[in-house]
């Protein structure tokens, strides 16, 4: 528990809603408030980092998108793309695609009855941008803070494994 230096009183777990921290695991609700701060600073960097590349005006959905189209060179479906982003809103995929198609980073294709969407060579120039931008601001500072990807790669794992228990909560909650 963190304490104030002046007073000595302990301030309780940093959290964006006292009264969810008042349950039996108070250390969830401080990791969901973490999770909120880098869910919104991912957003922003994101954007930024997409800007800087050359793709001004993207949401992060359009940009993550954008690297799902581009991941493994191959064509993907709208299903493929949402499985893997764990997006249950199609439409919202569907929009950015179009978004993405509109801009010139994506182009339509076919795969028997269904629709597939591939990389443009504009959208794969963006994306290797991006990466270089992402390693210079990112990974650098990242690297010479000293952050090891031994524990990345283990927070990875349990964020992943999180978001299945908060699926399952969700589906649960759509049930009551």
């Amino acid at each position: 528990m963190k304490t104030d230096d002046k007073t000595r009183r302990p301030l309780g777990p940093i959290v964006s809603a006292a009264h969810l921290a008042r349950g039996a695991m108070p250390a969830l609700s401080e990791m969901e408030f973490a999770l909120i701060m880098a869910d919104n600073a991912f957003s922003r960097w994101m954007i930024r980092c997409a800007e800087a590349a050359g793709a001004p005006g993207l949401t992060p959905l359009e940009v993550l998108v954008l690297h799902s189209v581009t991941h493994r060179d191959r064509q993907k479906t709208l299903a493929d793309i949402c499985l893997v982003l764990n997006v249950e809103d199609t439409h919202l995929v569907s929009y950015a695609i179009k978004k993405l198609e509109k801009n010139g980073l994506v182009s339509s294709g076919k795969r028997g009855k269904e629709k597939t969407v591939g990389i443009t060579p504009r959208g794969q120039e963006i994306c290797e941008r991006y990466g270089e931008i992402r390693e210079q601001l990112l990974i650098d500072a990242l690297k010479a803070f000293g952050l090891d990807q031994g524990p990345v790669s283990e927070l990875a794992d349990f964020l992943r494994a999180l978001s299945g228990q908060y699926d399952q909560a969700a589906r649960a909650a759509a049930a009551l």
